[in-house]
């Protein structure tokens, strides 16, 4: 009697907690797992306290390729209101990360005629070329938002995030980071738009945008030039190569190629040189080096196994010195990489080549070259105190993680993107940790950064 009386108030409960679901009410279960405790989430436990915008895309019987870019609409809506309807051409974007089941995309932002029109999404400032990124083998989701957020509190420009879901022909494909492309615009990159006709004195000087990085075209004389060091001054190690980036090479004049890739090639030289560290004649009268400087503690501060050597944007103003950055595709720092020691929090990142000498893509010898400056280090000593009683404290990074966490939680975004992307608890390429949940995920992270930063505070300090 006893036993089915306890089967009984079993299917009562049973009968009120599913009643309690479909009605939301309010009532909930203590012993019902958290989305960040249960390994995957069941989809009827969701509880939406605070949704993300949605992209909803459709592509009228289209398919989305890697290029060229199909007519789809779109239209984004935020808590059932529509806050944008109109016109894209998208494509998949990437380079590795296309291996994975969950694609990214590049769109432009059209007119009904398919020309490029310039819009303003989510409060961004108004530009046509956007991006929806696909955090996968980044189980937590938040590494490049993170380093972006930390960028631009160190007053440089990075590329706006905002987390969002996304929906492509009525199926949610799951948790996205919507974000601005990195391109020459007063509102991203500001620097001079170089005319075709600018090809002589002052007007020559700027703006431009290099990239080291990889090239889906393959390296060419019209693409992108080489430097005459390797990986070390005495010309080891493979070839750098420097990307035109802006103006793009199909529209960059010869006397501008000239001119740029002369300004790096003596830039590198003067770096070369025994007299490196004369302030006027040596490294620094070519580069902005506090810039340099914060790069180099982004890159250190995430250990980005791709630092320095893939993904690095330089830019150069009109009679002003080349500068580092933005910062881009931090998705395998913080300890995301099981290869090359990117997921050791004891080791420096610009000595990427010692630890893989025979990698294709290499760190130039600009990073430990300028540590055999005392006026360098000095500054960079300075500037890693500063931030570390503030923006880079561990608090305040620690801070910001907990907050996206929140985000994800409240907002039903964690629980519908690992039902349609069940990855806890498998290994995805690179992953140097594979926790069983989220909470996991995020442990591990929080946990990588505060022994990371200890490391460098005693590295630094060292120097």
């Amino acid at each position: 009697m006893l036993k089915k009386r306890n089967r009984f108030q079993l299917s009562l409960l049973n009968y009120v907690l599913a009643l309690c679901l479909v009605l939301i009410t309010g009532c909930s279960s203590d012993d019902n797992p958290t989305p960040d405790e249960q390994g995957q989430p069941d989809p009827e436990e969701v509880v939406i306290e605070n949704p993300l915008p949605v992209f909803s895309i459709t592509t009228n019987g289209a398919q989305i390729v890697d290029e060229p870019k199909i007519a789809a609409d779109f239209t984004i809506t935020e808590k059932e209101e529509t806050l944008y309807t109109g016109n894209m051409g998208i494509e998949i974007r990437g380079s590795s990360s296309q291996m994975f089941p969950k694609k990214s995309y590049g769109f432009e932002t059209w007119d009904a005629e398919g020309n490029d029109l310039d819009a303003t999404l989510l409060e961004y400032p108004e530009e046509e070329d956007w991006i929806l990124y696909a955090p996968y083998s980044d189980k937590s989701a938040m590494r490049n938002v993170l380093i972006y957020d930390l960028a631009r509190e160190m007053n440089h420009y990075a590329s706006r995030t905002k987390f969002v879901e996304v929906s492509i022909n009525e199926e949610n494909i799951g948790l996205y980071v919507f974000m601005e492309k990195l391109k020459r615009d007063k509102n991203r990159i500001d620097i001079n738009k170089l005319k075709e006709d600018e090809n002589e004195g002052e007007d020559l000087t700027g703006g431009y945008i290099i990239k080291i990085d990889k090239s889906s075209e393959g390296y060419t004389e019209q693409n992108s030039f080489n430097s005459r060091y390797g990986s070390s001054i005495d010309e080891t190690g493979s070839p750098i190569r420097f990307l035109y980036d802006y103006p793009e090479w199909d529209e960059i004049t010869e006397q501008q190629k000239t001119y740029i890739s002369t300004y790096i090639t003596d830039f590198e030289d003067a770096l070369a040189s025994d007299t490196f560290t004369d302030p006027d004649t040596g490294y620094a009268s070519y580069i902005d080096v506090d810039s340099f400087v914060d790069f180099f503690i982004l890159n250190e501060i995430s250990n980005n196994v791709d630092g320095y050597r893939i993904s690095t944007w330089m830019h150069k103003e009109k009679n002003e010195k080349l500068k580092m950055g933005p910062i881009w595709d931090f998705n395998l720092a913080f300890g995301n990489a099981d290869y090359c020691s990117g997921g050791e929090t004891n080791v420096w990142a610009y000595r990427f080549n010692e630890r893989c000498p025979g990698d294709f893509w290499s760190v130039p010898f600009w990073w430990g070259r300028l540590l055999e400056d005392p006026a360098f280090v000095l500054r960079l000593k300075e500037r890693w105190n500063e931030l570390r009683g503030g923006i880079l404290a561990d608090d305040a990074i620690l801070g910001k993680v907990d907050a996206y966490r929140a985000l994800l939680n409240d907002s039903g975004a964690l629980q519908s993107n690992f039902n349609r992307w069940p990855t806890f608890g498998t290994y995805i390429w690179p992953n140097r940790f594979v926790g069983a949940n989220y909470t996991e995920e995020i442990d591990y992270l929080k946990g990588w950064i505060s022994d990371r930063t200890l490391w460098l505070d005693n590295s630094i300090d060292a120097l």
